[in-house]
């Protein structure tokens, strides 16, 4: 499910792949071809290999229709039953999962079929050598939810701290408006993969586990949310597949959710709930080895309980949102960090970051 290993593709066999803090490749065309690029959005958009097969690349041609295929598979396998019984809770938790799968994969292979015919245009980046043992930041973020009209504006505090296999994070949004206030404090461990603050040559394909609590005041709404959460989230080198994709990567993953709702005011009961989480991306690596290093993630998560809040039902489905978001360091110790959200609501986030390096 999670994109963390591709079967025959071992990390000896990824020669073709850019290694971390090394000048990537040299492409073969300085610039994407016309015919292939426009192959890619038409017809490439509905046969995802179209656009690599038209550049020759027969190899990654049937990895993205095999994705392509499989995700529809999954998407039309477990989206009928879940559309057919009404979501019927005792089968709507694994049904989603595999469904959701089944998008992610779709996506990916989409997102993907574009990037090989316009990626040899641009120099694509690698993985940075290592990331700060120590991040700080704040910024501003805004809302703009026709929910709440009251609640605007956001000061964003963060950290995020790396020792060996284990990262730490906190994070919280307050409003000077009104108070409301979202703390979120988590870690996670990884399983596969070189750890963050020692990639080497790494190319960044991974598997982490993460645990994270958090807690949401709503003073003028009258309640708060609490709960814990357990995820599993893989990346995936796209380069593996071809040298066409060097400089991308894909993210993929699943987990759970425990909510509990206490409201203000006597006669109210609480509730406890739990929520599936998911969440699938593309992103590309900026930088190429100097001071400057980074990501840029586009992704789909399926939480509702943030500030984005969900898109409006599909077809009697809820959906989370969308979103982008990126994170550079522009020196050795200053970056900026962004994050643009698209749910029920439209939430915009700028960051100044300070990394403490060794």
């Amino acid at each position: 499910m999670l994109l963390a290993q591709v079967p025959g593709l071992a990390a000896g066999q990824a020669g073709d792949a850019p290694r971390a803090g090394a000048e990537p490749p040299s492409r073969e065309q300085p610039l994407f071809a016309v015919v292939p690029a426009a192959i890619s959005v038409a017809p490439g958009l509905l046969l995802h290999g179209l656009g690599p097969l038209a550049e020759g690349d027969v190899q990654l041609a049937k990895w993205l229709f095999a994705m392509e295929g499989t995700g529809l598979a999954l998407l039309v396998g477990a989206g009928a039953p879940i559309y057919l019984s009404g979501q019927t809770r005792q089968f709507a938790g694994p049904l989603y999962t595999l469904a959701l799968t089944g998008a992610g994969l779709f996506s990916i292979s989409a997102l993907a079929n574009l990037y090989a015919a316009v990626g040899p245009a641009f120099p694509p980046g690698v993985a940075p050598a290592r990331l700060p043992p120590l991040e700080l930041e704040v910024g501003y973020q805004h809302v703009v939810d026709a929910s709440f009209p009251q609640r605007h504006a956001f000061v964003s505090l963060g950290a995020v701290a790396r020792v060996e296999h284990v990262r730490l994070e906190a994070g919280a949004r307050v409003s000077p408006d009104d108070g409301n206030l979202r703390v979120r404090v988590g870690g996670a461990y990884r399983l596969l993969g070189e750890p963050e603050g020692a990639l080497g040559g790494a190319d960044g394909t991974a598997l982490d586990v993460e645990l994270a609590a958090l807690v949401h005041r709503f003073p003028s709404e009258g309640f708060t949310l609490g709960g814990g959460e357990v995820f599993l989230r893989g990346r995936h080198a796209m380069a593996r597949l071809s040298p066409r994709l060097a400089g991308t990567f894909a993210e993929m993953g699943v987990g759970l959710a425990l909510q509990h709702f206490v409201f203000d005011g006597p006669g109210v009961d609480d509730s406890l709930n739990d929520a599936l989480l998911f969440t699938f991306g593309y992103g590309v690596y900026l930088g190429r080895g100097g001071p400057l290093r980074g990501e840029a993630l586009l992704y789909y998560d399926h939480r509702k309980d943030d500030f984005p809040g969900a898109v409006k039902n599909v077809g009697g489905v809820p959906l989370g949102y969308f979103g982008l978001r990126g994170r550079v360091l522009l020196t050795a110790r200053w970056g900026l960090s962004a994050d643009l959200q698209v749910g029920s609501a439209w939430v915009g986030r700028v960051s100044l970051v300070y990394a403490l390096m060794p």
